[in-house]
């Protein structure tokens, strides 16, 4: 089972469904290290019964199955992107030893890129991820401009 952390009461996503969108972001902060945010998009286009965003342009996808046992290195994400998780359950580590799970149908953007000028130091920079489960993860990335 796939648990995630840090999310608001029921009633607050309840409320927060009828209008936004929350996106999930990973990114890099002022000091160069990664933490999470939360944003919210408007859904001010559809109708009642099929709220949608305004389009938001993408630059192609990606696919993605790790094996069972999978684990990266601290990384920093090459390119803005989508990520959503398709199965199992992936989990994103932070330098502050936090974690966050991602299970099917859920979703981040990852943004922490390198910032401008620096040189990747493992020691700084970054997030690491890991399968977790018993069920090889597999992902969907989709290339976006999350400005």
């Amino acid at each position: 089972m796939c648990i995630s952390g840090n999310l608001p009461p029921i009633a607050q996503l309840e409320d927060r469904r009828l209008n936004t969108f929350t996106r999930v972001v990973l990114y890099t902060d002022a000091d160069g290290i990664a933490r999470f945010r939360e944003d919210a998009i408007a859904l001010s286009e559809g109708t009642p019964a099929a709220r949608l965003s305004p389009l938001m342009e993408s630059g192609g996808y990606q696919l993605r199955e790790s094996p069972v046992g999978f684990r990266s290195d601290f990384h920093c994400t090459t390119t803005p992107q989508w990520l959503v998780v398709l199965q199992g359950c992936m989990e994103i580590g932070l330098r502050d030893g936090s974690w966050r799970a991602f299970g099917p149908g859920q979703h981040f953007c990852s943004a922490d890129t390198l910032p401008e000028g620096a040189v990747f130091d493992p020691a700084v920079h970054g997030h690491r991820s890991r399968q977790a489960g018993d069920q090889p993860l597999v992902t969907l990335f989709v290339r976006a401009d999350l400005s």
